[in-house]
């Protein structure tokens, strides 16, 4: 298949907060990439998602949202603020948890890496936290049915974590093949010390995964060790593998190393399906004062587009996202930031930099 044959239906789910200027924003950086590698225009489709979701169907993920994503090749998801929602728009999974688990999207790829022209705590970061995304000790998606926390009494609430051998090889076997394609090297990151039946399975078992990939150097920490280490010491780090909450925490932790929680990409997927999203949330105080910082949802995008690459379908679409995300290193290089990282660059300012630059490289 040609490049020109290269024609991608991709979604947009606006959100809350900032949501719909990054969303936008990103729209627009997608759209000039594909136009300066000779593709064709990006058919998109919105749908709605969080308050506008509420207003139109009553539900800040509707039925009709979940039936429209599934005829699309890929998403962005812009974030959503759960905590102003209604109450009885609380109790049931949050949007991004909704879509993550209606579409079996099993593998949270979260990279960090600092970028030249941005302060940030660790000059020499380069790494992925692979996350498990459906299990573990989050309780709104560890249960066939209902939820994994319970109140027996007021006085006493319980949490189970629940870990089995198919999710955990799926996970471990993704974050050795994409070691593969980096610099060969797996930390699988657990508490198996206090946890020794949960945690020393997840580790046991990714050891295992470990025996079939025998090019990819694999060692385990503890958690706690493995969070002052990234501290002290970000540039050992290649590949992490944990499990979910594990994942959601040390990411946020590599974020705000490499200058800033709006520097962290993600991408959720499976091995068929894949939604860009920003591991940032809605920042509602922000919401349409073109201050946001729009370089997580850039990135994240970009990876969606390598990832929907590995493919022959759509194998022109590894340079598109490659080529968003040296725009985007290309306008810190020169100085232009938003203010969360020190710069005086509004939201649209720092978006038209990133487009003029795509047709540069």
């Amino acid at each position: 298949m040609s490049d020109r044959d290269t024609r991608v239906r991709l979604g947009l789910l606006e959100g809350d907060g900032i949501g719909p200027e990054i969303v936008r924003a990103t729209r627009d950086v997608v759209d000039d990439a594909f136009q300066s590698r000779g593709l064709p225009s990006v058919e998109w489709v919105t749908l709605p998602l969080g308050h506008e979701a509420i207003e139109k169907y009553g539900s800040p993920v509707p039925e009709q949202t979940l039936a429209g994503l599934a005829e699309l090749d890929a998403w962005i998801m812009g974030p959503h603020d759960s905590a102003s929602y209604a109450p009885e728009y609380r109790t049931g999974l949050p949007p991004a948890g909704a879509v993550r688990k209606r579409f079996g999207l099993f593998a949270n790829i979260r990279p960090a890496r600092t970028l030249e022209g941005v302060r940030s705590v660790a000059p020499q970061m380069d790494l992925l936290i692979l996350r498990e995304n459906t299990e573990g000790l989050y309780a709104d998606r560890n249960m066939v049915a209902g939820s994994g926390e319970f109140q027996p009494s007021r006085d006493v609430a319980l949490s189970i974590g629940v870990f089995t051998r198919a999710a955990i090889e799926r996970i471990a076997r993704l974050g050795f093949q994409i070691a593969g394609e980096r610099s060969k090297k797996v930390t699988i990151v657990h508490k198996a010390n206090v946890l020794p039946m949960t945690m020393g399975m997840f580790r046991d078992v990714c050891y295992e995964v470990a025996a079939e990939y025998p090019n990819i150097q694999v060692n385990d920490e503890h958690v706690d060790a493995a969070a002052a280490h990234l501290v002290r010491a970000p540039q050992d780090y290649d590949v992490i593998v944990t499990e979910n909450l594990f994942g959601d925490i040390l990411s946020d932790l590599a974020g705000e190393l490499s200058g800033s929680l709006g520097m962290a990409a993600s991408v959720n997927c499976s091995d068929t399906q894949v939604m860009a999203q920003a591991v940032h949330g809605a920042a509602p105080a922000l919401a349409g004062r073109n201050r946001a910082n729009p370089v997580a949802l850039f990135n994240s995008a970009a990876g969606m587009l390598r990832w929907m690459g590995r493919t022959q379908r759509y194998s022109a679409l590894r340079r598109v996202g490659e080529r968003i995300e040296h725009a985007v290193a290309d306008t810190l290089r020169a100085g232009v930031a938003t203010s969360d990282l020190g710069g005086l660059a509004s939201t649209s300012e720092f978006t038209e930099q990133v487009r003029a630059r795509l047709h540069r490289w």
